[in-house]
């Protein structure tokens, strides 16, 4: 196990004055035949600014950094640094850094040297070479390990060894390519929470790819949520938590996911009533607080309800609007809280509960919620009918 704490340490060694918003208007990315995996998209990055680009494999995340970076052409489109057009600009020319997901290490080079490498290339004067290798060994507690290879490393300290060659650069923009998927489970929480101080620290633009959503909430100031190539949305962690813009958004951020349930939307009197497909579930949504995006609704939709925001009941009480009576497929104890699987007209669902009460597979258990936690998605274009 490694430690790298960066708490008490006050130096912030990229002493220039650099603005660094990183602006993409439009950018696509097509391959030979015609294949497109990035659709179009368009971004402002703040100045210091720490942006999570997060997305399942294959929605273009990799693809767009790649593109930010100079290593993949850009299609179409403009991307601008610190508003100067970039798109043909060779990369050891944009002024970026970047940590890649294998470290990319050169293993018969010491720690010392693999960091001090790119500045040589440039024929830096050695005591600059020298004072900047030392502060970044410093933030990131490698004094120790400076005569090392990479090979007498563990995985974090090899991570380390990488960011150290980036900081070293004094880089407008730093860029991060699924840096802790190499890394144990333990390590990566650890690992996360000291790339989050270093931005806080350095003060610097970073732009990180992950598929973790756990990774992408935990460390985002902002986060753009990516699908097929084109942005679902682009928002701080708790507005893509709790007003998702749609339907993929909802589903990939949170875990356990969110449950899905189809079923149809009906006005009866001062309300809107949500029927499940064979009517074990029924939510009661009011015409006042909604009526204005749920008026055009007619027929199927799809209810969203977080696993969280189950209530179950240890007493009796009859089912109705908001109720819902399950019978447990699987119950997972997860220490502080339980996981509680079950079918709801013919869908898998989830509730997280944390009661006291130890549940078992084959219980009969009534579930309740408050309308509103609940989302309702249109059945074609998966938008969320609730959002103003």
């Amino acid at each position: 196990m490694f430690y790298f704490s960066i708490i008490n340490v006050n130096v912030y060694i990229n002493d220039e004055d650099i603005m660094a918003e990183v602006k993409l208007r439009n950018i696509s990315k097509s391959y030979e035949g015609g294949n497109k995996v990035v659709h179009s998209i368009s971004l402002d990055i703040k100045d210091k600014e720490f942006v999570v680009l997060v997305g399942p494999s294959g929605c273009g995340k990799t693809t767009t950094l790649r593109m930010i970076a100079g290593l993949e052409d850009i299609t179409a489109g403009e991307l601008m640094i610190d508003n100067k057009v970039v798109n043909n600009l060779p990369p050891k020319d944009r002024d970026i850094a970047m940590v890649f997901q294998n470290y990319a290490l050169y293993p018969h080079m010491s720690v010392k040297e693999n960091m001090s490498f790119g500045l040589k290339l440039r024929k830096m004067p050695t005591d600059e070479i020298n004072e900047r290798v030392t502060e970044a060994a410093k933030i990131l507690e490698l004094e120790d390990y400076l005569d090392r290879k990479p090979k007498a490393l563990s995985g974090g300290q090899r991570q380390r060894v990488a960011v150290g060659r980036a900081i070293v650069r004094k880089p407008k923009v730093f860029l991060f390519d699924e840096p802790l998927s190499n890394l144990d489970a333990k390590l990566r929480v650890q690992m996360r929470a000291e790339i989050s101080r270093l931005h806080k620290q350095l003060g610097a633009t970073m732009i990180y790819v992950t598929h973790d959503q756990v990774e992408a909430m935990t460390m985002g100031d902002r986060i753009c949520v990516l699908d097929k190539g084109y942005i679902q949305q682009f928002d701080e962690p708790m507005n893509l938590y709790e007003r998702p813009a749609n339907k993929f958004v909802a589903g990939f951020i949170g875990s356990p996911s969110m449950n899905f349930i189809s079923g149809s939307l009906t006005k009866e009197l001062n309300a809107y009533i949500f029927s499940s497909n064979n009517k074990s579930l029924k939510v009661e949504f009011s015409r006042h607080d909604y009526e204005k995006r749920l008026g055009a609704v007619g027929g199927s939709v799809i209810i969203g309800i977080r696993p969280e925001h189950f209530r179950p009941h240890s007493f009796i009480i009859k089912e109705g609007v908001n109720v819902a009576e399950v019978v447990l497929d699987m119950v997972e104890f997860m220490g502080n809280e339980e996981y509680l699987h079950f079918n709801l007209d013919g869908t898998k669902c989830v509730a997280r509960v944390n009661t006291g009460i130890r549940y078992k597979t084959g219980d009969k258990v009534h579930l309740e919620f408050d309308t509103a936690k609940v989302h309702l998605f249109d059945v074609v274009t998966g938008e969320n009918l609730l959002l103003d």
